[in-house]
This record gives C-alpha cells, sequence and structure tokens, in this order.
C-alpha cells in the first residue's frame, strides 16, 4: 500500500462511518488518500472527520463549483487516483453510474477518471431488492472499470434483518489490495480455479488427533485473488476459523480422506487447481469410536500412509489443466520442491521457507521462489499472502502464455 493513491467517495448513508476505519487503514498502511464527500455524505460524518483521519482536506461539492485550482478539481483527481472507492453506494449514485450521469464532484470525477472503481453498496434491504436497482447493479458490473463488493445480510439502520448492510472494511480492504496488484484486469474470467486449503486432522479417538498448525489463510488469499480476477472458485478447506467469502464455493471437510473426496470430484471441471492444503502425510490404524482413557493409550502409534492426493492429481492431469502445488519447507526450500514438482507431475509449484520469520502457517505474510517444469525460478519477498496469490496467479499465466 506504501505510496499508492486511493480515491474514496463517501455516499450519502449511516454506513459511511464504515469508511472511516477504511481511510485509516489505508493511512496506517503508507498509502496516500484523497477524500470526496457527496453534500449527503456530509449529514452522517463531516468533512472535519475525514480531513483528520486522512492528513489531507476532504473535497465537496463547494470545492468543485468554487474552484480554487489550476486545472479542474474532477480531472485532476480522477488522473490521479490509482483505485477509486466508492462506499456506501447509494441507489442514487448507482443510477447515475450506470447511464453515465454527472452531476456533482463524485459522479464528475468518475467520467474523468480510467482507473478501476470498487462499488461498495449499503442501503434498505427493500430498496436493494428493487427490479431497477438490481437491474442497474447487474448493468454497471458489465462495465470492465467496476467492480462490486455485494452488502451483507445482518441487522440494517432501520431494525430490518436482511440483505443491504455494506461490506466490512476488512473486505474493502482486500478488494483494493487486489485491485491496486491487478489494475481491474479480469484475467481468470470463465475459468474455474480449484483450491484446497488448512490443514487436515486424521483422529485416533473422537478427542485426539494428529494435525499441523495449518490456519488456511493462504488457501483464503489464493481464492479471493482468484475471484477477484474474475474466476469461479470452488475451496476445498479443512477446519478453519473464518467463513469464506460470498462469491466462492466452499466444502468443507477435515480429514484427508474427505479431501480426497472432494478434490477428485471437483477435479475434472478445474483449469487451474492450487493445492495449498496441509494434507497429513499418516493416520492412525485404528481409531476408538469412545474416548480412550489415558491409561489406555498405546506407548506405540501404529500408523498408515494415506493417499497423495497432489501426486494422483498429476496423474489425472488433462493436457489442458494446470496443476499447482505448495512445499512448506525448512533449510534449503529449493531442492525438495524441485523434486515434488517433477515426481508428482506439477506444472509449477511455491516453495515455503516456514522457519522465516512472518512466513508460513499462521502469519498473515509469506514469501515463496515459485518454480515452474522448466527449471524457472522466480523469488517473491516477505508481503501479504494476498500479494502472494496474486503473483502466483501471475506466474500461472505466464506458463500458459509460453507453452
Amino acid at each position: 500500500m506504501k505510496n499508492r493513491r486511493i480515491l474514496i467517495g463517501i455516499g450519502g448513508g449511516i454506513a459511511a462511518y464504515k469508511v472511516c476505519e477504511v481511510i485509516s487503514a489505508l493511512f496506517k498502511a503508507g498509502a496516500e488518500v484523497r477524500v470526496i464527500l457527496t453534500q449527503a455524505a456530509q449529514e452522517f460524518i463531516t468533512p472535519l472527520t475525514v480531513t483528520t483521519l486522512a492528513r489531507h482536506p476532504a473535497y465537496t461539492d463547494q470545492s468543485f463549483w468554487k474552484p480554487l485550482y489550476q486545472r479542474p478539481l474532477h480531472i485532476e483527481l480522477g488522473e490521479w487516483a490509482e483505485v477509486f472507492l466508492i462506499a456506501p453506494l447509494t441507489a442514487n449514485t448507482l443510477g447515475k453510474l450506470t447511464y453515465g450521469l454527472a452531476d456533482n464532484l463524485l459522479t464528475n470525477t468518475v467520467l474523468a477518471s480510467r482507473c478501476p472503481v470498487l462499488l461498495a453498496p449499503a442501503m434498505n434491504t427493500d430498496m436493494w431488492e428493487q427490479v431497477a436497482v438490481q437491474r442497474n447493479w447487474q448493468q454497471v458490473l458489465q462495465d470492465q472499470r467496476y467492480q462490486g463488493v455485494d452488502p451483507a445480510v445482518g441487522l440494517l439502520a432501520c431494525d430490518r434483518v436482511g440483505t443491504g448492510r455494506m461490506a466490512e472494511p476488512p473486505l474493502i480492504l482486500t478488494n483494493i489490495e487486489s485491485l491496486l496488484h491487478t489494475a481491474g484486469k479480469r484475467d481468470l474470467l470463465g475459468k474455474h480455479v480449484l483450491i484446497s486449503a488448512g490443514g487436515t486432522r486424521e483422529y485416533l479417538d473422537p478427542v485426539r488427533f494428529i494435525g499441523n498448525p495449518s490456519t488456511g489463510k493462504m488457501g483464503l488469499a489464493l481464492a479471493q485473488a482468484a475471484v477477484h480476477r474474475g474466476a469461479n472458485v470452488t475451496l476445498v478447506h479443512a477446519p478453519v476459523s473464518w467463513e469464506a467469502p460470498s462469491g466462492i464455493r466452499a466444502i468443507a471437510v477435515v480429514s484427508a480422506a474427505e479431501m480426497q473426496q472432494a478434490m477428485f470430484e471437483c477435479f475434472p471441471d478445474a483449469d487451474i487447481t492450487v493445492m495449498s492444503a496441509a494434507v497429513a502425510d499418516v493416520k492412525p490404524a485404528e481409531f476408538a469410536t469412545e474416548k480412550l482413557p489415558k491409561s489406555s493409550l498405546p506407548s506405540a502409534l501404529k500408523l498408515e500412509f494415506v493417499t497423495d492426493i497432489v501426486a494422483e492429481l498429476g496423474r489425472r492431469k488433462q493436457p489442458h489443466q494446470q496443476l499447482i502445488g505448495f512445499a512448506a519447507q525448512t533449510g534449503d526450500i529449493v531442492t525438495p520442491a524441485l523434486q515434488k514438482l517433477q515426481a508428482k507431475k506439477l506444472d509449477a509449484i511455491a516453495a515455503n521457507p516456514i522457519d522465516q520469520p512472518n512466513a508460513g502457517f499462521g502469519s498473515s505474510t509469506n514469501q515463496a521462489i515459485l518454480i515452474d517444469n522448466q527449471g524457472r525460478q522466480q523469488p517473491i519477498a516477505l508481503g501479504s499472502k494476498l500479494q502472494l496469490a496474486h503473483h502466483l496467479f501471475d506466474f500461472v499465466q505466464s506458463l500458459a502464455t509460453n507453452s
């Protein structure tokens, strides 16, 4: 985010207060933030609030109609922005965007810009479900410039429980981060991406299991990046603490056997499969249906190997399919990753140094060396897992270009 240029347009709605958190988070991440307040937005939050959070004066229609700038303000702001967020997006502003209308600073700036525009609607459920509003929403999203974050279901300010809550700030920030990387391109449009995530559990009894510290955050980031790039995404995940965002088909599993079944069923329809899950290598040979007393625990646990899912997928892979693996390693990460790449017939692999600070299991950041089946290597420096996910899909797209 450092030194990236984010323009935010705030519409008139109670959800405007949530945008303050977005502004604050962007500033703390090092971004340059400029904010436009519509006249209606000023009924909910003040220009002073926005100015304080962004460390830059807020822009209003008064700034637009009484210009104090060398160049027209809407042209200046439109050319400056790398990403344009409009939140909350009202039904009124949505209608203007749909038909290219411009009667205030916000809508004029949209027409004077070429950067991707992220839309986060918020309104009463009955308003959101109106035929005209839904028609406008679908129509505006047909324009490649616009990407949307659908409203969520919950308690609204009108005391109604239904669809209409503006997306929460963390989700909006994730979408902004993706747009800064992709500049709005949807190069996975029409592709089906299959992703595995999390650490499987192999139970000894109903309480105890063999597991690993994977949280599935890398798989979640891969799924988010793929959706943001236009893909249809299926995410097969072991037990995790998060919920998959809307737009992602999520299949919850527990054991390696359950993950194997789900992956094998979904694999034939996948164009790109990314195996980022930490799947168990072994499982207890016997399972006790009731919790074993401590005194009955075996001194030596008999184990048996589980199916190597990614290796079997490699055997089943068709020429049009791409299969990507992950190798979580300590010490030398390249040599074992190359061996896994070749032995399991992968198209590429991400070698992860899990013994490095802020990388690997449980962290919000990661680093890797991406390797393809021709031996090409691309180091990815430490950054967010979403950034690594986008670098991986860039790498995968380059494989298709070079083949």
